[in-house]
């Protein structure tokens, strides 16, 4: 499977109307292919379980003179940022990787006796069996780099630019999602997202984005920064070495020149912010346009190849990237465009390839690019690369071991008791004029929301699975999930798909279908607890609960209509004042400086910044209104230190780095901060003026 900067396909990154937090995939670290440890095949021992709330000595600060409003993070979560190292085969850690981590351990003891029991249906035998494939290293070292040469052959044997053409469309891939999971990301020329039309809600289209770079994002290649520098000729070193493991010559030379045309495709992509910008992405075009927008490619060729061809009109997401990359098409020399798809062939299939190659992709991606030191062991990756290719498969078999229905009718009460909490928001906003408040409400009131898992689950009958082949099962699961995706252009969007397994720790809002998504595995410790006061899980799990409902009113979703349309519905002088709140919040974040040199950027993460406040504001109503004579000051510092547990994470420097810059998720210390901003908070910790933390009342953002 093509490699994600996320660490699957459906990731969690809250941007757009997004996903909650940073990334935490019950399956491992597929993005991250790491070195081999000296027992790769060693079986995952249980861990410790997780706590529904902060003990003791966890939220014991390190300093004790430390007071909640100076560091409300650090406070509350003293004893763990103290006592906790990053794992060797991690670039960052807490609360989510924790939990991901324990549910993965579930997930492979379910895998195995599937494999051990003979009575196993076919689907359960098919996941079993991709596992297993991958955990054969000693299968994968004996073929060497035999299994990519048909595909290194194809590459070679293109013979001009309509050859390069057609083998361009037949890599395009359906591997990114702008609104749901805000990926941006994909190594080949162009990636593909279908899904409700911004304006249309009766079908599906087909959205075009930005790709082609083996570097997280254009600021890799065009920042002047030394780290910046210095990361570009590692990158180059690391193109070089993945060529002449696989055969090719002069492999140094070669490198400079895809390089090279890398740097060209990044000067013509759109920045991380800009990309989160759905008006800017709203442009519908014709096959005609691309000629007229996007001349030096035959799109006709290209569509057709790419299994489009039956297509008249797409949304394109990035409209200066189809034009920057369909001229270097016809410019760049035929050569260094096939060195460039052979490399990137190489790269992206790394993972079921011999150690050679995974050691040298994690040298780069791993240790170099987000500063991890050591790989993940091989059963991480082998659960990784199942949960990619096939998701559902997976989460069903999860599900019916460890998600009780009385979770699941329990979370529905508090979904229900926080989207009323928010409704009773809305109807106090002074400032929203009748018309806007009817159609918030009706957003609400229409709004979608699935917990633990889907209605309806995926069928997995047409992938084909071989035992002992990890490479070829690799292949065709990429080619199963891009046909199954090309199949929804020919029929109509459902509200109800999902858009993460249930074995994800995260949550979504989706905002074309109006939506949220709630997967089993983040509805347990330390996030939700059935057996924890009410308090504690309304400030973890209520939080994310009231996260989700609020990216649907947050900058981006709140341009969506109850229907999933791209639709302004604000009256001036609502969105005037929403404006002007929401800069506030830009402003309080932008003065956040994790480092010397680099600072939270507040617009980047406005989306998700606005989720949070409003998010925590309304779960700690549902709370207040539901919680009876337990809803008191008592329960306020335990729903407030609730919060703040379910942000406790620690990053590698490079890590966080990275994030700064192309991430729509503030670092969880600023999340956590969103507390300075309810007046609740001032009153549960006594937190006064001269404090870092303390914002006066008429300083406090408030917006819904």
């Amino acid at each position: 499977m093509q490699t994600r900067w996320t660490p699957v396909k459906t990731a969690i990154a809250l941007a757009l109307c997004g996903t909650f937090a940073s990334a935490a995939f019950a399956g491992g670290q597929a993005a991250q292919p790491a070195t081999q440890q000296a027992n790769p095949a060693a079986k995952p021992q249980a861990s410790a379980p997780a706590t529904s709330a902060a003990s003791s000595s966890d939220s014991a600060p390190a300093n004790a003179t430390l007071r909640p409003g100076d560091d409300f993070f650090a406070w509350a979560n003293g004893g763990w940022l103290s006592k906790t190292e990053i794992p060797a085969d991690r670039s960052s850690w807490g609360a989510m990787a924790s939990l991901a981590e324990e549910t993965n351990q579930r997930i492979v003891k379910l895998i195995e006796d599937a494999g051990k029991d003979k009575s196993a249906n076919s689907e359960a035998r098919k996941v079993s069996d991709y596992y297993a494939a991958y955990m054969n290293e000693a299968a994968i070292d004996a073929k060497g780099a035999a299994p990519l040469k048909p595909q290194l052959a194809k590459i070679a044997a293109i013979k001009d630019k309509p050859g390069l053409v057609r083998v361009l469309g037949e890599s395009l891939r359906a591997d990114v999602d702008p609104l749901n999971n805000t990926d941006f990301f994909t190594e080949n020329v162009f990636g593909l997202w279908v899904a409700q039309g911004l304006h249309d809600t009766a079908r599906n289209m087909p959205y075009l984005l930005q790709g082609g770079l083996g570097m997280p994002d254009r600021a890799y290649y065009l920042d002047s920064s030394e780290r910046m520098a210095g990361l570009r000729t590692q990158y180059q070193k690391h193109i070089a070495a993945m060529l002449k493991m696989a055969g090719f010559d002069n492999a140094e030379a070669r490198a400079a020149k895809v390089f090279a045309l890398e740097v060209d495709i990044a000067n013509g992509h759109a920045s991380r912010a800009d990309s989160a910008d759905v008006l800017k992405a709203d442009n519908t075009w014709t096959l005609k346009d691309f000629t007229a927008n996007a001349p030096g490619l035959d799109w006709n060729a290209f569509f057709k190849a790419a299994q489009l061809g039956d297509q008249d009109k797409f949304i394109v997401w990035h409209p200066s990237a189809m034009k920057g990359t369909a001229a270097l098409v016809e410019r760049i020399d035929l050569a260094t465009w096939k060195d460039y798809l052979a490399f990137h062939r190489i790269n992206q299939m790394a993972g079921v390839l011999p150690k050679a190659f995974v050691d040298a992709r994690f040298d780069f991606y791993g240790k170099a690019l987000t500063g991890t030191p050591q790989q993940s062991v091989r059963w991480k990756r082998a659960l990784g690369a199942t949960n990619e290719a096939m998701d559902e498969a997976v989460g069903k078999l999860y599900v019916a071991k460890y998600f009780p229905a009385e979770n699941k009718a329990h979370l529905q009460q508090m979904v229900a008791n926080i989207v009323d909490a928010f409704g009773k928001r809305v109807d106090k906003l002074d400032w929203m004029a009748p018309a806007t408040r009817a159609q918030a409400k009706e957003k609400l009131k229409t709004l979608y929301v699935g917990v633990g898992y889907p209605d309806k689950w995926k069928s997995y009958a047409a992938l084909k699975v071989v035992p002992n082949d990890a490479f070829g099962n690799a292949v065709r699961a990429e080619q199963f999930h891009y046909k199954e995706e090309i199949a929804k252009l020919h029929h109509k969007p459902e509200r109800t798909e999902w858009a993460m397994p249930p074995q994800l720790v995260n949550a979504v809002n989706l905002p074309l279908q109006n939506a949220l998504n709630f997967p089993a595995a983040i509805l347990q410790p330390p996030f939700y607890d059935p057996k924890a006061p009410d308090a504690a899980n309304y400030g973890s799990i209520g939080a994310i609960i009231g996260h989700e409902i609020s990216h649907s009113f947050d900058d981006q979703g709140s341009q969506f209509d109850a229907q999933g349309r791209l639709r302004d519905w604000w009256t001036k002088e609502d969105m005037e004042h929403f404006k002007a709140a929401s800069g506030k919040l830009v402003a309080q974040y932008n003065a956040y400086k994790p480092f010397p040199d680099l600072a939270v950027n507040g617009q980047l993460t406005l989306s998700e910044n606005l989720a949070d406040l409003a998010g925590l504001a309304a779960a700690y109503d549902a709370y207040r209104a539901s919680g009876g004579k337990n809803a008191n000051e008592e329960g306020d510092r335990a729903f407030f230190i609730g919060y703040a547990s379910s942000w406790r994470n620690k990053a590698r420097e490079a890590a966080e780095r990275r994030g700064i810059l192309t991430d729509g998720h503030a670092p969880p210390q600023y999340r956590t901060a969103t507390v300075r901003n309810l007046d609740a908070w001032y009153k549960a910790f006594d937190v006064q003026p001269g404090q870092a933390l303390y914002l006066p009342p008429d300083q406090r953002v408030r917006v819904w």
